[in-house]
């Protein structure tokens, strides 16, 4: 029997918007804190590309494989509950990335912090929805990809600064503070509520789990040894055959975990192939060019992210601004032209990245790359939940949200081969040899997520979902 949720109280939706984004915050400014302090890692911990992956996507795919395990659990125990947990265990494992004092510590911290961050996440926006009317949902999460976006702007520059002014694991104590005030406002200012009790599959998760680690450890050890390797060959064809075994679980489920009636709607494939290229091309481009600016470049870790916020910065603005206008226009128009954009602006930086280029080349690239990817960012979610009907709005977002995850982890495996091909990091030339034909690689990612939106549905549909049925389908 479905338990009927016991809504947020309406008198708290500003204190609402302010914790479920100060959580969407922290989470995404741990992923890109860490960007700008890989150098200063692979120094410190003598560490190779395919480690300084690893410290990206341990996290991604932990992320990825708990989303929607983590939104069954707070349909059954209470979101608010898992929200809470959640805001722990990434508190806790902050402060162990912080003590690590080898790489492969480090990777495991990250992986806990992955889990900690599925569990804050696919909650977050349901309590969200759940404050304000569905009719300002646009709006709202708008707001709530702007005020993340201040992550987005902030995580390379905090990143730098700590890196270069105190050291490295400094960037992971960042969390901490930001943690422990959320989780007390959390338990004093929010309501607890459940949704429909609904089975957990637990194959199905592994499945999908094990397929997705399999496929990117086969990517990133391509480029270690090449892809003639047994090494390599063996957890791709391993990866294959788990995702079809989990495809084929799911098809004959009762409850599946990803619903693949869902993909008969044009505009939900569409919506969902976007939001996989957005999300790993964001991704991948944060993790070369940081390294690029300092690699090749030269720049100090505060100064790369300081130069990066022509780039990181527009959300700020722009995000809203997105929400808002796909509420008037739909949000096809916007998704498109906002990927295409970053695919020009990355396309750009990379035809012209050279050793001892003046920065001044990369500022109106960086912006183009930065506006585009801003109104991309808030729209996946719109776009997707108007796709699906409301009752199974909840699991189409958290599908959402996990192949948003699985395409950071698979674009940044795909990038890094590509680097590794034709470049390494042993010298500022050989870095900039590997980084253009790999950034190319994430702006073609872009255009191709660009075509893909063109499927998205053209115009919002009146929202008639209950808002508690809203899962969290934004990138980080």
């Amino acid at each position: 029997m479905a338990v009927h949720p016991l809504p947020i109280a309406r008198s708290r939706p500003v204190w609402t918007l302010v914790l479920t984004s100060l959580a969407f915050f922290m989470v995404a400014l741990d992923t890109l804190v860490v960007v700008t302090a890989l150098p200063a890692i692979q120094r410190d911990l003598h560490a190779n590309l395919s480690m300084l992956e690893w410290t990206i996507n341990a996290f991604t795919l932990a992320y990825a494989a708990g989303i929607i395990t983590a939104a069954a659990l707070g349909d059954r125990l209470g979101r608010r509950r898992i929200f809470l947990i959640g805001l722990g265990l990434f508190t806790l494992a902050s402060a162990a990335c912080a003590l690590a004092p080898t790489t492969g510590l480090l990777i495991a911290a990250r992986a806990v912090q992955g889990l900690g961050a599925a569990m804050v996440m696919p909650v977050s926006l349901t309590i969200l929805a759940s404050a304000f009317p569905p009719e300002r949902r646009g709006a709202i999460v708008g707001i709530w990809g702007g005020i993340g976006g201040l992550a987005v702007a902030s995580g390379p520059l905090v990143g730098g600064a700590i890196t270069q002014g105190l050291d490295w694991h400094w960037i992971f104590w960042v969390n901490v503070p930001i943690g422990i005030v959320a989780t007390m406002l959390a338990r004093l200012l929010l309501s607890e509520s459940r949704g429909p009790t609904t089975r957990l599959d637990l194959a199905a998760a592994g499945l999908m789990s094990g397929g997705a680690i399999a496929m990117v450890w086969g990517l990133i050890r391509a480029g270690d040894i090449g892809w003639g390797s047994g090494e390599v060959i063996i957890p791709l064809i391993l990866g294959v055959v788990l995702i079809a075994g989990f495809l084929a679980w799911e098809r004959r489920a009762t409850h599946p975990m990803l619903p693949l009636r869902l993909f008969a709607s044009r505009g939900f494939a569409a919506a969902n192939v976007t939001a996989f290229l957005m999300a790993g091309a964001i991704s991948a481009a944060a993790f070369l060019i940081s390294q690029y600016f300092q690699f090749a470049l030269g720049y100090s870790p505060l100064v790369t992210g300081l130069r990066l916020l022509p780039w990181t910065a527009t959300p700020l603005l722009i995000a809203p601004l997105a929400g808002l206008l796909s509420d008037r226009i739909g949000a096809r128009p916007v998704l498109v032209v906002g990927m295409l954009l970053q695919g020009v602006g990355l396309a750009w930086i990379a035809l012209i990245a050279a050793m001892g280029i003046g920065y001044g080349e990369f500022v109106v690239p960086l912006v183009i790359a930065g506006v585009g990817i801003s109104m991309a960012i808030p729209i996946v979610a719109t776009a997707t939940l108007s796709a699906v009907s409301h009752h199974d709005m909840g699991k189409a977002s958290g599908v959402n949200s996990t192949l948003q995850r699985f395409g950071a982890a698979f674009a940044i495996a795909v990038a890094a081969a590509v680097f590794t091909a034709n470049g390494h990091l042993g010298s500022a030339l050989s870095f900039t040899t590997g980084f253009r034909p790999a950034l190319a690689v994430v702006a073609a990612l872009s255009v191709i997520g660009a075509v893909s939106a063109l499927g998205v549905n053209g115009r919002r549909r009146p929202a008639v979902a209950q808002p508690e049925h809203v899962e969290a389908a934004v990138a980080v």
